[in-house]
């Protein structure tokens, strides 16, 4: 007796403490869902001691996090009438008391900077008294702050829209934590809808935070509809095929648990929920259900052959368990290879992806012959699937094209290999952080307001190290800030550039009584008793924290850029760091370019290179599997063309349909590529036993594989064809890609196994046609002929 009927006869004999032990574990997992987490930061692509990770972070050890600015923006000409320009200052003074909130910049927060010559300091002195009451009054504010203030431009107003932006400052404590989400849930959302109710203005709201916020809530509200829409969409044309509820709801059942568990290893091993991780529940059901179709096929097979139960479900598990286990374990192995990859999102997708793929193949194989055993035998009506017209017809085309059609279909798969190149040369790359953004939702159109009025919301750091304590407040040094911040204003791509050199400008214009053609660096001469009104005042001292560190050696340069992708990202930091190299020489600066943005479009460019990796390893890992199984190298080189041609075809796509290769459309080619292997084993293990049976004639044992597996994986490939389309629904442009393409990808695949792969086994028989290719493989897949006959 081999292991497969042994392991058949203990699950039968078990049956109750089987069902019992699944239940307690499935009890485990469920209370281990409370702790699953929701990732309140941008996915950290890149590995921990990365250089631009490491940059990153010592920017933010000296000025602390950057991404805690919430802007508001209204353009709106009645803004300046009394009432609403009152009510609008009333709102950002509203968020300015609470406690998660730094401080607020709004106008009515302006400070002019005065010089007080009697005590030879700078003095601040607000830029209104008293709340206007006309609208005389506040076309004065306007005026005064539109033309005499040049520093608050591009900050706080854009001179030639008339547009106001106000900016919120969270405190740095709370940024990466739940009480972010509540207070732009409970408390900014209200306020602002109650807000634009009462004045009848249309408030625009961005800034990191509170996009990630409602980014996150956007993944939460798509994992329930991502699982109910695959539980749905596969139930129903599990039904279609079986045309029985019996099957449908065991399946339902494997599934359901299968989804209890997924979530319950999130927990359990503390991960976060990303886009990722969001994606691991719908995956599993719709890779479990395939493992349904062969066990239940099996079984109706079983029971129409003889008719006896516990022979059929004996059989089910011995024969169709060994196959499923082979698909299973190269479904995971092809997920695994993210886990050699340094990013820490892939790692945690590869683990989760592979532990639960196996989880949910044990489950199928334990509970769907347990419950059958319960049950009584399937009527006739049940198994009348199993001659169903359309389907022999299906298969008989193919067998047809493969024995009268083969030049076809070489002639079909070299002109699409062609095609398929020259789409790959169309690929773009795409590093975007909001590219994938839902672009129905009012914060992406938002986000495209700010890009049109103040040049964008993604800040870009340029950190100054001059090398010794006081050196940014040098005047060469800010000759050579002003020089670099002329370069930015360059770039349509880049927003005004904000450091210390704008407000050494506006000291200079307000020694000069606040008169704004003074606006600019002081000269030589002139330097020496303005820094000195400096040195005097602690007025500023505030403003200048912000730009320059406490010693006086670090200075920062911050511009917001607009979403652009990773190719006009380099050509912008190339003429960055040339003007750089010029300006700032090595030995006396450095001068580091870092911010959320460019780490992420570093950490794509990063995650491409891991992709080929994780790729070749699957294929190699794949290459080996079959080496070990068949003994036989032509049969390596036959079993991955039928699987590489679909991925070839999937990346010519992209490029033709203008996908770009980004963080969540990298998946596509492991995910698929795992997956149509799985059609190319069944197809090879019954093309194998076939052998063994007609005496090593290859024509008959061809055909006859192709009959037998070709109904089962039509079947799943439909299942998983249209289970992967559920993604499309996303409001992620990557999701809705990744579902696409690997739907297609898939599709592409089980035609490729049932026309091409037996084509090039007749093809090459005289190769493969001799038993000492086909020695006794190591994995006994499907039983030899005197097993069928026990």
């Amino acid at each position: 007796m081999n292991f497969w009927t042994k392991a058949a006869g203990l699950i039968l004999r078990n049956r109750y403490l089987v069902l019992l032990i699944i239940a307690l574990i499935t009890a485990f997992l469920a209370s281990q869902m409370k702790y699953i987490k929701f990732s309140y930061t941008e996915a950290n692509l890149l590995p921990e001691d990365h250089q631009a990770n490491l940059e990153y972070n010592k920017f933010l050890e000296i000025f602390g996090e950057e991404g805690n600015l919430v802007i508001l923006g209204v353009k709106d000409s009645t803004v300046f009438t009394p009432e609403k320009f009152n009510a609008w200052n009333k709102l950002v003074a509203q968020f300015d008391e609470r406690e998660e909130i730094d401080f607020t910049i709004s106008i009515a927060d302006v400070q002019k900077l005065k010089a007080d010559r009697k005590n030879r300091k700078f003095i601040l002195e607000p830029l209104y008294e008293e709340n206007p009451t006309t609208v005389e009054e506040v076309n004065a504010i306007k005026k005064q702050l539109f033309e005499k203030l040049p520093f608050y431009d591009n900050l706080l107003f854009n001179k030639e829209t008339g547009t106001l932006q106000t900016a919120i400052y969270i405190k740095k404590e709370i940024i990466n934590t739940p009480k972010r989400r509540d207070f732009i849930f409970k408390v900014l959302i209200p306020a602002i809808e109650k807000f634009e109710k009462e004045n009848n203005l249309d408030v625009r709201v961005s800034g990191m935070p509170y996009i990630r916020t409602l980014n996150a809530q956007n993944i939460q509200d798509e994992i329930l509809l991502f699982v109910v829409g695959a539980l749905g969409i596969t139930a129903l044309i599990f039904f279609f095929f079986f045309r029985s509820f019996r099957a449908t709801f065991i399946t339902l059942l494997v599934v359901i648990i299968g989804v209890v568990w997924a979530f319950g290893f999130i927990g359990l091993f503390g991960y976060e929920i990303t886009v990722l991780t969001a994606l691991i529940p719908p995956l599993i059901i719709v890779i479990g259900v395939p493992n349904a179709v062969f066990l239940i096929n099996k079984y109706q097979q079983e029971i129409k052959k003889h008719g006896q139960q516990a022979k059929a479900l004996q059989r089910v598990i011995s024969k169709v368990g060994n196959a499923t286990l082979m698909t299973n374990i190269t479904t995971a192995s092809g997920f695994a290879t993210f886990v050699f990859v340094k990013s820490n999102l892939l790692r945690e997708f590869g683990i989760l992806a592979s532990v639960n793929i196996i989880s949910i193949f044990i489950l199928a194989l334990l509970i769907i012959p347990i419950i059958y055993s319960f049950m009584p035998l399937p009527k006739k009506k049940h198994l009348s699937h199993l001659e169903t017209k359309w389907i022999e017809n299906v298969v008989n085309w193919m067998e047809k094209m493969v024995k009268n059609q083969r030049i076809t279909i070489y002639f079909a798969t070299v002109i699409v290999i062609v095609l398929s190149i020259i789409g790959i040369y169309k690929i773009k790359v795409s590093g975007s952080l909001i590219e994938d953004m839902p672009k129905k939702t009012t914060f992406y159109k938002d986000i495209k307001f700010f890009e049109k009025e103040f040049g964008g919301i993604m800040p870009l750091e340029i950190l100054i190290d001059t090398k010794k304590d006081n050196g940014v407040m040098k005047l060469s040094t800010l000759k050579k800030m002003e020089e670099l911040n002329e370069t930015i204003e360059t770039f349509p791509e880049l927003s005004k550039p904000i450091s210390v050199v704008n407000l050494v400008k506006y000291s200079k214009q307000a020694y000069y009584k606040g008169n704004p053609k003074y606006y600019q660096l002081p000269t030589n001469q002139e330097q020496s008793y303005i820094f000195s009104y400096t040195k005097n005042s602690n007025s500023d001292a505030g403003m200048l924290k912000t730009f320059v560190d406490s010693t006086g050696r670090y200075a920062r340069i911050t511009t917001f850029m607009k979403d652009i992708g990773t190719d006009k990202m380099d050509i912008i930091q190339k003429r960055l760091k040339a003007v750089i190299a010029k300006e700032f020489p090595a030995d006396k600066y450095t001068v580091t370019l870092t911010g959320k943005a460019l780490v992420f479009i570093k950490g794509t460019n990063y995650l491409i290179n891991n992709l080929v990796l994780s790729l070749s390893l699957a294929i190699l890992l794949i290459a080996i599997f079959m080496a070990w199984m068949f003994r036989s190298p032509q049969m390596i080189l036959i079993s991955l063309i039928p699987n590489m041609l679909p991925l070839l075809i999937t990346a010519g796509l992209m490029g033709f349909l203008d996908i770009p290769i980004k963080p969540s459309t990298i998946l596509v080619f492991s995910i698929a590529f795992g997956i149509s292997v799985d059609d190319t084993i069944h197809f090879l293990a019954k093309y194998r036993q076939e052998l063994i049976a007609n005496k090593w004639k290859i024509k008959p044992s061809v055909y006859a594989a192709l009959r037998e597996t070709g109904v089962s994986m039509f079947y799943t490939s439909i299942v998983l064809f249209f289970g992967f389309l559920v993604f499309t629904l996303s409001s992620f442009g990557g999701t809705i890609a990744l579902g696409g393409l690997v739907s297609v990808t898939l599709l592409l695949a089980m035609v490729s196994n049932l026309l091409l792969l037996p084509s090039l086994l007749l093809t090459f028989e005289k190769k493969i046609a001799n038993k000492k290719v086909f020695k006794e493989p190591k994995i006994r897949i499907f039983p030899t002929e005197e097993e069928k006959t026990e």
